[in-house]
């Protein structure tokens, strides 16, 4: 589904990109995905209604939003599994600040997969459910585990981490 939400722009600048590169890892990975929904000034919770009626399994609305001044044009990821009216925020997982400067288009996608992924095995989403998708950058790419420098959150103390 996709919504403008508070942000027309955002969904005008990113939701067809971003949609695109969520087909091609979806496809990959053998997803079917339904048909693209638009709602005209439309809220996150629009689509657990929209889910339910249509008996869909999860959810995900695409939708405009405007977390400060310096980002009138972000785009916001919200996922539901077994959706239905009367869910509150705690049930639904947010990816927000998709964008050019911010979250790309094939990360939010890679994002998205993991926790459709998760939630199918696992049959919840929202607190529940944490994005724990393991993304390879520049520098854990593989080599470190070879070099001895410890991976992992660097804002964790670790058995690695000087104290």
């Amino acid at each position: 589904m996709v919504a403008d939400g508070l942000s027309a722009l955002a969904v005008h600048r990113h939701a067809v990109p971003f949609l695109i590169r969520l087909e091609e890892q979806a496809n990959a990975e053998g997803w079917s995905l339904s048909p693209v929904i638009m709602v005209e000034q439309g809220r996150v919770a629009v689509a657990d209604e929209v889910g339910e009626l249509l008996g869909a399994k999860m959810v995900v609305i695409l939708i405009g939003e405007r977390p400060g001044l310096s980002s009138p044009d972000s785009l916001g990821l919200y996922f539901t599994y077994a959706p239905k009216v009367g869910l509150n925020d705690a049930h639904r997982n947010c990816i927000s600040n998709v964008r050019l400067e911010g979250l790309s288009y094939g990360m939010a996608a890679h994002r998205l997969l993991y926790l459709m992924r998760e939630a199918c095995r696992r049959q919840i989403s929202g607190v529940n459910l944490k994005d724990e998708a393991q993304l390879q950058t520049l520098e854990s790419d593989g080599s470190a585990e070879h070099s001895g420098k410890p991976i992992g959150n660097f804002l964790l103390d670790g058995p690695a981490a000087p104290h």
